[in-house]
């Protein structure tokens, strides 16, 4: 597998950026790719460990080693085989996804790990400049018909499988272009959206449908639905926003990061009658959330004109190291740093917002913290305090909340009378995704909660195999792990 001995002769290489002065005039992606000479390297470091962990690391089971191996050997159109048997949109988590895989790589124990997913990246990439990915739609179709409400990962990635059995697959969205989140909450800096557009293209003409602007729940009720479909797959995220109940949260100038972000997407896709405007430029922004929105969020203010932007994260500020209670192979809880933060933010860990004040007009001027401390007992929840005397106030014409989300809307779930966990996701087996309700099935973060996109993209994989096995009484469709079969 790859070159013995590579990883004891290269070192890891990521891709660079464009300069900050340059990238932040614009919203276009601003990664440098590597040669192919270096690519080859990269993949030459994988080290034939014997038990791939990275393997367990992916929620997809991706073929890693595999793929690896042949990109060291230049064999592009196989990597290319190998890699989209497992994974429907690796150009999606080649560019998004946090890699889960890097953190279990066996090299990274005590090196830098093997750069998997650009290399995944690049795979995707020189196969689409190749004309390698090509519309493969079922040889025959079955008289079965799926609705999958909601275009983001794991219905896209449902509704692939599903039309790959032979089904009529028809996909609804309520927004007015197909990609869920991937289009409306994720900046063009970090993909752009024709990336998802030339992927789009592709299931079109593999024969799924795809009807915009379609409400379910309002324009189509549940039980019109039911008696349309065979079978019903809800994958519409989890979309309720995590709030700040504190004095001044109704100010003009708090606002939902994901108000913010999709306004700014659909302004840089040039769309008409956007509303009221919300943009950061020339004002002192503060961006409420440590996490990826809240990094997006740094990085689009940056973009409009920021007067400055300074982040707020309630948590400590983590080690850049593996912790030692987040062992080898499990995903570490340490200190990330995104481009975005290196454009110019700054960042303050510790810190918690305590109230919002006004002007006379109502519009937001500023805002008051404390800094808090966590006390850890054994076997119980941290708790937060406040530490006395270190109230402060900060100048802020905008405050973006990047606070997560608490769980899914419940429209569509009252109407098919769905059970609920305490969360508001609709609860359903891991083992066959099906919910109280026969016939609907449910994946992704409506399921399990705010996820990866690498985690939607298997849910909806794994929903597929079930919605077939339940429409034809067994399936071929794979799980986790496991490649495509050929179609039928």
């Amino acid at each position: 597998m790859g070159k013995t001995t590579g990883f004891m002769e290269y070192e890891r290489k990521d891709e660079s950026y464009a300069p900050v002065k340059d990238r932040v005039k614009h919203y276009k992606e601003f990664t440098k790719p590597l040669k192919e000479s270096e690519l080859k390297n990269q993949g030459a470091r994988c080290m034939d460990c014997g038990i791939p962990f990275c393997h367990s690391g992916c929620p997809l089971g991706n073929l890693i080693p595999d793929f690896n191996d042949a990109v060291y050997k230049g064999k592009w159109e196989k990597a290319t085989e190998i890699l989209h048997a497992t994974n429907n949109f690796p150009e999606f988590t080649g560019r998004l996804c946090p890699a889960p895989c890097e953190e279990a790589c066996v090299l990274g124990i005590n090196e830098d790990p093997v750069s998997i997913e650009n290399i995944e990246k690049n795979i995707v990439e020189t196969a689409f400049k190749n004309n390698w990915i090509k519309p493969n739609p079922p040889l025959k179709r079955t008289d079965k018909t799926v609705a999958v409400i909601g275009s983001g990962p794991a219905g896209l990635a449902a509704a692939q499988q599903l039309n790959r059995a032979g089904h009529t697959v028809t996909v609804y969205e309520r927004d007015e272009k197909i990609g869920g989140l991937l289009r409306f909450g994720i900046p063009d800096f970090k993909m752009e959206k024709n990336v998802i557009d030339r992927r789009l293209k592709i299931l079109i003409e593999e024969g799924i449908l795809f009807k915009t602007g379609v409400h379910i729940g309002v324009d189509i009720k549940a039980q019109e639905l039911k008696t349309k479909f065979d079978a019903i797959v809800l994958c519409g995220g989890a979309t309720i926003r995590r709030s700040l109940p504190i004095p001044g949260a109704d100010l003009k100038g708090v606002v939902q990061a994901m108000d913010f972000l999709p306004q700014n997407n659909r302004r840089v896709a040039k769309t008409k009658n956007l509303g009221e405007a919300i943009l950061a430029t020339g004002k002192d922004v503060v961006v409420i959330g440590g996490g990826d929105t809240g990094s997006d969020c740094i990085g689009t203010s940056i973009r409009q004109g920021a007067k400055s932007v300074s982040n707020f994260e309630i948590m400590p500020m983590a080690t850049t190291e593996r912790p030692e209670n987040h062992p080898w192979p499990f995903w570490p809880m340490r200190l990330r740093t995104s481009s975005s933060h290196k454009e110019g933010a700054e960042r303050f860990f510790s810190i918690s917002t305590k109230k919002f004040i006004g002007d006379k007009n109502g519009n937001l001027k500023s805002l008051v913290t404390s800094e808090v401390e966590w006390e850890l007992k054994p076997g119980q929840r941290p708790i937060l305090k406040e530490i006395a005397g270190t109230e402060k106030e900060w100048k802020c014409e905008l405050a973006l909340l990047a606070l997560g989300f608490t769980g899914s809307e419940t429209t569509l779930a009252d109407q098919f009378g769905l059970e609920l966990d305490a969360r508001t996701n609709i609860k359903a087996s891991e083992q066959d995704y099906k919910t109280n309700i026969p016939g609907v099935f449910v994946a992704g973060d409506q399921r399990r909660g705010q996820s990866l996109i690498v985690w939607a993209i298997s849910e909806g994989r794994q929903a597929a195999h079930h919605i077939d096995a339940y429409l034809m009484g067994k399936s071929d469709l794979p799980l986790k792990g496991e490649g495509d079969l050929p179609r039928v």
